[in-house]
């Protein structure tokens, strides 16, 4: 059985839960075809442990597509990413207390790496099912991004496709309808080998 990998954060900022890890959490198991499952995993939000916590996952199970998620407070749709920088800024302490400002993520690393996933082919998916969506342009200067770097610095060069997710709090948007639109996203990312051509950028 291969495996295509899904993460979530532990909560964090005084949240007692993080709706990126309680979707993620709901779609283990699910099968995306014969020989292809969800295998979600939850990770820390903490600059230190978070991206070792993330290879040795990568390490350990193989897997043939990693998505990883995360919480985009005040956001109030599923937003596929697009780029990750090499910058780590953080606007508040992580879980363990530290707070990083202006640092790389990988010393030396490319100042930037795009997602190797279907995104504009997701938004397309997530929002022909009813549930809000669009591409993200950025995906901050937090933990998220430092994950999404890291993943796609690992994942370079190799037939392994990888990208992140940022996902609303609620109220604004139900956990069910964040369960489905993920479960649509992840689905779409499978079975789309070549992206669309679609209008998914921004003025400003």
């Amino acid at each position: 059985m291969r495996t295509v990998l899904l993460t979530g954060f532990e909560p964090f900022d005084q949240d007692s839960v993080n709706p990126s890890w309680e979707a993620a959490c709901q779609l283990d198991g699910v099968q995306l075809a014969e020989d292809v499952q969800i295998v979600a995993r939850r990770l820390p939000c903490a600059f230190t442990t978070a991206p070792e916590c993330l290879v040795q996952l990568i390490n350990e199970l193989r897997p043939v597509m990693v998505i990883a998620t995360g919480l985009a407070p005040g956001r109030g749709e599923i937003s596929i990413e697009r780029v990750a920088i090499n910058i780590n800024d953080a606007r508040i302490p992580d879980n363990l207390g530290y707070q990083p400002i202006d640092t790389a993520v990988v010393v030396d690393g490319p100042a930037a790496y795009f997602s190797t996933l279907p995104i504009k082919a997701m938004v397309k998916a997530v929002r022909g099912a009813g549930i809000a969506a669009a591409v993200s342009q950025t995906a901050g200067t937090f933990v998220c991004n430092q994950v999404f770097y890291r993943l796609q610095h690992v994942l370079a060069g190799t037939d392994v496709r990888s990208g992140f997710i940022h996902v609303p709090n609620q109220p604004l948007m139900a956990l069910s309808s964040l369960v489905d639109g993920l479960r649509v996203a992840v689905a779409t990312a499978w079975n789309t080998p070549v992206d669309v051509v679609e209008v998914g950028g921004q003025v400003s």
